[in-house]
């Protein structure tokens, strides 16, 4: 059986440590200026790797990374699982009786807020193909290029509401609820994507791996949600601490992303849908829910999207007019498919614009599903470059404009509520 020589486990612990610091100190300094971590993390690895260290010390960098093969491959294999850990906080995240509560205007602005960006997306990835170096079927990249401008990122959303102390507003909770339903949608979009490839783990017809995707999420959101709630019990009672529950919770994330990997979906989707099974349950505890979220968050997600800066030289396949297209597309394209979806559904003006400024936000859903596509060759490095600036934009202006338009509906109300110059005021009053 194969196992990593002497000289490949010291060039991984190196790997780790080096990328780990590195992308913690550049997280908390974008922290610092009131921007998501994933931006400094991401950048930990843009300058460790070919873009800038890379490219002013090669030796160095293949010294570190290349010599030792197997290091980098185990490396890339522990990113796979931080991948994993990421999507399920992330459905951690999801407040199930809030989507059904916010149901009607959720579902209006979701529908808008998703087809709107899906078919721009479509039609923009349609007819930019011929002129883009990508060897995939034209039909399959332009649904990926919809679905990647259709999807939102609930992590950063709920840090920026959170930030904004708007999280448990009722505009907070129509913005958390249009996200989760959109994620859910894009997931599925792009399983159907990834079932077409025609890779050899894609066993099946792209019929029953869209079936089975339905029937994988119908059941672990009803059934699934039912079990979670009666075994969480017993795993609390039986175990110590808080082991028995994070034990059970995570064992069942990798069957669930396991399974879905199987039937030719990626495994993140599963461990999504069970993230939001095991996040919505009253005996998931407070504190259980804490310690995941602060190992994923400050141990695998840091090593993640360092990585993703490793892979790519962001400066020699950096293209002005992919990143300015796509950026350009993808903001205007989901803000105003939110807004009108708001609009419609009866908020005002400035909550609408709140809204589409909230669900702009791409943050880490967008590179994780860029980084799949870049491995399934759906896109090459220059597309996936526009993809992670186009993420990185919307994440960093988000807040800034959320934060805005809400400020001037404030206003507005101000004035609206204020006595007309020159009116008497009525007495008694």
């Amino acid at each position: 059986m194969p196992k990593l020589a002497h000289e490949d486990v010291l060039f991984l612990l190196i790997q780790i440590s080096i990328l780990l610091i590195t992308a913690r100190i550049l997280g908390e300094v974008a922290r610092r200026f009131r921007q998501p971590t994933v931006i400094g993390e991401l950048f930990a690895g843009i300058i460790i790797g070919p873009t800038l260290i890379g490219g002013l010390f090669p030796d160095f960098i293949e010294w570190l990374f290349k010599t030792h093969k197997n290091a980098y491959i185990a490396y890339d294999g522990l990113t796979s699982v931080s991948m994993v850990f990421l999507m399920f906080v992330a459905g951690m995240e999801v407040e199930f009786e809030n989507i059904i509560k916010r149901g009607r205007v959720s579902l209006i602005i979701t529908a808008t807020g998703t087809l709107i960006p899906f078919f721009i997306g479509f039609g923009a990835g349609w007819f930019a193909y011929p002129f883009l170096n990508v060897s995939t079927d034209k039909i399959l990249f332009a649904m990926f290029a919809g679905t990647a401008l259709s999807i939102s990122a609930l992590p950063v959303i709920a840090k920026i509401l959170l930030d904004l102390s708007l999280i448990k507003t009722d505009l907070g909770s129509i913005v958390i609820a249009s996200a989760t339903l959109s994620d859910i949608i894009g997931w599925l979009l792009l399983s159907v994507i990834l079932s077409n490839i025609g890779t050899s783990h894609h066993q099946y017809s792209i019929g029953f791996t869209f079936l089975m995707t339905i029937l994988f999420t119908v059941i672990t959101l009803t059934a699934g949600r039912w079990a979670v709630n009666k075994l969480l019990p017993l795993f609390r009672q039986n175990f110590a601490g808080q082991g028995g529950v994070i034990t059970f919770a995570l064992s069942t994330c990798f069957s669930a992303a396991a399974f879905t990997e199987y039937i030719g979906i990626h495994a993140l989707f599963g461990a999504f849908v069970v993230g939001i099974a095991f996040g919505d349950s009253a005996y998931f505890s407070e504190k259980s829910r804490e310690i995941i979220y602060q190992f994923v968050t400050n141990i695998f997600a840091p090593l993640f999207f360092a990585s993703v800066g490793l892979r790519v030289n962001f400066i020699a396949n950096f293209d002005m007019v992919i990143v300015f297209v796509t950026v350009c597309v993808a903001f205007i394209s989901k803000f105003a498919g939110s807004f009108i979806g708001g609009y419609i559904s009866g908020l005002k003006s400035y909550q609408a614009l709140a809204v589409g400024a909230g669900l702009n936000a791409r943050g880490a859903m967008e590179i994780i599903l860029g980084l799949m596509a870049l491995e399934y060759k759906i896109i090459d490095e220059k597309i996936f470059v526009g993809l992670v600036v186009m993420a990185l934009i919307t994440s960093m202006t988000s807040g800034g404009l959320m934060k805005y338009f809400i400020r001037k509906q404030q206003k507005t109300t101000v004035l609206s509520h204020a006595k007309p110059v020159g009116e008497e005021t009525p007495s008694g009053v």
